[in-house]
């Protein structure tokens, strides 16, 4: 009878602890639509509404951003994260030679800023540059 009251106490326990992470996780939940196509890590995401969630219940953790309408899926890593006591969930880019790159993403309790990608934000740059030169040769024939 004994062991009966413990193993349900031990699953009451399990289950409460497991109710405890969710709800940490649950403030970083947020779904944000991108207004149109970025960059984050590198890769470029189609406009469209994405769900933002940490992988783990450590805020320095990366997150995931998950589209079910794109079929697109992608881990960032950010490289640094605030606290904040604000519940405004946004998202912010960083325009580069006319490429937007997702810099930052709100949640209800932390900031997660965001890497812009040094090879990314390159190539953009050299993308515009070849496409203003292409511009003005064609201007001069």
């Amino acid at each position: 009878m004994k062991n009966q009251y413990l193993r349900i106490l031990i699953a009451v326990l399990c289950f409460a602890a497991m109710g405890i992470t969710a709800a940490a996780q649950g403030g970083d939940l947020i779904v944000v639509t991108l207004p149109f196509p970025s960059v984050a890590s590198g890769k470029i995401l189609p406009a469209g509404k994405y769900i933002v969630r940490r992988v783990s219940g450590d805020k320095l953790e990366d997150l995931i951003l998950s589209s079910y309408d794109n079929h697109t899926n992608i881990i960032v890593h950010p490289i640094e994260v605030e606290d904040t006591s604000e519940d405004n969930p946004q998202v912010s880019f960083t325009k580069v030679a006319g490429q937007n790159f997702l810099s930052s993403i709100r949640t209800a309790y932390h900031i997660y800023n965001l890497p812009l990608s040094r090879p990314a934000t390159m190539e953009a740059t050299f993308r515009s540059h070849q496409h203003t030169n292409a511009s003005e040769s064609s201007g001069n024939n």
